[in-house]
């Protein structure tokens, strides 16, 4: 490989400028990479939380500390704890503005494929002229994240409410914030103005509390919705931001005695089960209110959920809202018709059919319907091909592998999809059959609860990965594949009911829980230390997780480099 002096003056070209973006270039540069470049797609950065998308009452399952930077402390949310879109699009932007400042060009990413001999060529079309030109990047980092390519089902497109004389408007979640003022203004205009949400996950619950607050009248439906956890107060840190929800969630591989206690024993294995049980029993009581003092019936619709210990679609909800979407719900604020499917539009301009044979006259449809793959549409197709980055069916020369945790006891039937597809995509970070090229990474695919931390380790393991640090890494692309095949199959064991490798740019990684164990998977891939936030035999699963434990990591990251340089020498 090149000197380090010759790599450092190679250029890098970062597609996305979300937080998965932002904070790879600024490792990169960081680290000394002298010709770094975002390009993103959207008039300003952010990503999910650019401007143009953000809204009134969107929040995020983060509390505040969780999703930010060690490089730039974040200021306190401006509703408690609890952070909002608009907390995120002003971190994101002062991000940029302090340490990216000239790094960013505005132009949408039309073809990526491999350049003649080494390297990249992109094909990109400028945002204000059309015009259209070739970037060439020595090394290239995908940061384009799960939630940027609307998935619309056929039936329920713009053009088919077009073909069914719908008169209404038609829209996915990620443009609401563009037609909020038209649903608002149309709600005054028309007598008994009506909204449909399809979907029952976290933006069809924001979009819905928010629109009910403003007095519009909606119907939500949805097959399950998501899993839900509340509280009567304010989790503290210890307990919130510490290690102890991923020790009580299992990994992949068991590092301590205690996570070989709680899921390989089988009193372990109770207590396991059992907390999760109790949490998520514990949520619907915690909904008793002294102002309000009624709870969640069994019947309610909102039971339709998916489960907190075997899925990966929750909603914390945090301390119990009066005019949250779980609260407007129970007050019947909001109708709900679960579990059904919303079929088609029905035709008299108005009406759509549903399921369960019966019709709903509405004057707005809004799909929260979820995102496909970023990926797809950016992709030569022998070049997709030839990284490995699409999905493809289990390998069946690897090995099975065999998770007998006791903590597994009685899972949910697998989803179809999950048994069919998987993704060998290295750690959620480099294609398998690319681990030798050391030019092309990805970052904002692993599916975690604590994406700023994440995205900040993972952006200093792609910049060891392109100085071609020693690190610990497969062999081969035969070895990548065998590892991803492994944890392929670790994810179908783990959530069998979840489509994990449906949308392989969100989920490529599945540590969703467990973010802690997974992180230390990858200082301990860099050679640097790991379980970083201290403590001792008592007090270690307790200690709060900061971004404070990592502000040092490309120092150790150097200091180990010069060592082992040292040591060949």
């Amino acid at each position: 490989m090149a000197s380090l002096d010759a790599v450092r003056r190679e250029s890098v070209g970062i597609i996305g400028a979300g937080a998965a973006g932002l904070v790879t270039a600024h490792t990169l540069l960081q680290d000394g990479f002298e010709n770094v470049q975002l390009l993103t797609r959207d008039k300003s950065v952010g990503g999910v939380w650019e401007r143009q998308r953000i809204y009134p009452g969107l929040s995020l399952n983060n509390v505040h500390g969780e999703f930010c930077f060690s490089s730039l402390p974040m200021p306190p949310p401006q509703n408690q704890k609890r952070l909002g879109g608009e907390d995120m699009r002003a971190h994101m932007e002062t991000f940029a503005d302090t340490f990216l400042a000239g790094q960013i060009r505005f132009d949408e990413v039309l073809n990526i494929h491999r350049a003649t001999g080494s390297g990249w060529e992109i094909e990109v079309q400028d945002l204000r002229t059309k015009v259209k030109q070739i970037l060439a990047y020595d090394r290239i980092v995908l940061c384009t994240g799960g939630c940027s390519e609307p998935f619309i089902p056929e039936s329920l497109s713009p053009d088919a409410a077009v073909k069914a004389s719908f008169h209404g408007l038609v829209c996915h979640s990620a443009e609401f914030a563009r037609h909020l003022d038209r649903i608002l203004e149309d709600h005054k205009a028309i007598p008994d103005y009506s909204v449909l949400m399809v979907g029952g996950g976290k933006s069809a619950q924001d979009m819905s509390a928010l629109s009910t607050r403003f007095g519009v009248k909606v119907t939500i439906v949805f097959e399950k919705t998501h899993a839900f956890l509340a509280y009567p107060i304010e989790l503290p840190a210890i307990l919130r931001k510490s290690r102890f929800l991923s020790i009580m969630a299992s990994h992949i591989e068991l590092r301590t005695r205690l996570e070989r206690f709680l899921h390989t024993t089988w009193l372990g294995g109770k207590i396991t089960r059992v907390f999760w049980d109790f949490l998520a029993w514990f949520s619907w009581q915690d909904n008793r209110n002294s102002t309000n003092p009624s709870t969640y019936p069994e019947n309610s619709p909102l039971r339709s959920s998916h489960s907190l210990f075997w899925g990966i679609l929750t909603n914390e909800e945090g301390v119990w809202k009066t005019d949250g979407f779980y609260a407007l719900c129970n007050e019947g604020k909001i109708k709900l018709i679960a579990p059904a499917r919303v079929v088609k539009y029905a035709g008299n301009g108005e009406l759509v059919l549903l399921s369960n044979g019966t019709e709903i006259k509405v004057n707005a449809v809004l799909l929260a319907t979820g995102f496909g793959s970023s990926w797809t549409n950016i992709f030569a197709q022998e070049t997709a091909k030839e990284l490995g980055i699409g999905r493809h069916p289990p390998l069946t020369d690897v090995e099975e592998h065999v998770w007998d945790y006791t903590s597994f006891s009685n899972p949910p039937t697998s989803h179809p999809r999950s048994e069919v597809w998987v993704s060998s995509i290295y750690r959620g970070i480099v294609p398998a059959r690319n681990i030798n090229h050391r030019d092309f990474a990805i970052n904002g695919a692993l599916s975690t609860t604590n994406n700023g931390y994440a995205f900040e380790v993972m952006a200093h393991w792609i910049s060891s990965y392109f100085l071609g640090d020693k690190m610990r890494l497969p062999s081969s692309p035969e070895e990548a594949t065998k590892l991803a095949g492994k944890n392929a199959a670790w994810m179908r064991r783990r959530f069998p009911g979840m489509p994990v490798c449906v949308n392989q740019s969100n989920n490529s990684e599945v540590a969703f829980w467990s973010c802690p164990q997974a992180m230390d998977d990858l200082l301990e891939d860099m050679g640097v230390p790991i379980m970083r936030s201290g403590g001792n035999w008592l007090t270690w699963p307790f200690k709060v997780i900061t971004p404070a434990e990592i502000k040092n990591l490309r120092e150790e990251r150097r200091a180990k480099r010069e060592m082992d340089l040292k040591a060949v020498n």
